[in-house]
């Protein structure tokens, strides 16, 4: 028999996908013009024009907020299909290095990163929002590059995960280290040089 019992019904009002979309541009702007240490969930509301409640509901705090907001920044990265490896891998950074000289990503990345030395919640929501959702670029480029015969397949799944995250580190580290650590520009100049090393290693890329 089947019971009478009425499934339970899910409580509290549905999130809004235009009210998030609002107050991430939102935050952006007020990075912009305010810079993390000035931001506040107050202001941030007032210009996406939603009770502050709402983003109570959506996010723990201001760095929860700015992570999403300095995340989806990043998914606007594409890999370029531009027929090698080399061209496919300078096309992305350089487009990554556009996104970071943005003042929104800059301010934001920089603060939140500063503020997870202490806060592992933090730290993880950086890792799972950003850096694990922008591997797609490498298992994209590796796929492709594989395809063509650039790379050798990777039987073993571990392995080629371990790769993976390596690419992506020297990568990710690479770059935020040459336009924000050292504040020097990641060119086109620098960024062949930089996919060169990647590709061939240090020695190989060393002129005689």
């Amino acid at each position: 028999m089947q019971s009478s019992t009425p499934a339970p019904r899910a409580t509290g009002r549905p999130r809004s996908a235009a009210a998030d979309t609002a107050i991430l541009a939102a935050t952006r702007a007020a990075l912009v013009e305010l810079g993390w240490s000035k931001l506040t969930l107050g202001d941030v509301a007032t210009r996406a024009g939603v009770a502050k409640t709402t983003l109570y509901r959506r996010w723990a705090g201001k760095n929860e907020l700015v992570v999403d907001a300095v995340a989806e920044l990043f998914d606007e990265l594409e890999l370029p299909d531009s027929g090698t490896l080399a061209a496919d891998i300078e096309g992305v950074v350089l487009q990554f290095a556009a996104i970071l000289a943005r003042p929104e990503a800059k301010n934001g990345l920089m603060a939140v990163v500063a503020e997870s030395c202490r806060d592992d919640a933090l730290r993880e929501r950086i890792r799972s929002s950003i850096v694990d959702r922008q591997k797609r670029l490498v298992l994209e480029g590796r796929e492709r590059a594989q395809a063509r015969g650039e790379l050798p397949p990777e039987a073993d799944p571990a392995e080629a995960a371990r790769t993976v995250d390596l690419i992506f580190d020297m990568v990710a580290g690479a770059v935020v280290h040459r336009t924000l650590v050292s504040a020097e520009p990641a060119d086109e100049a620098w960024v062949h040089g930089f996919t060169q090393v990647l590709l061939t290693g240090l020695a190989a890329a060393t002129p005689e």
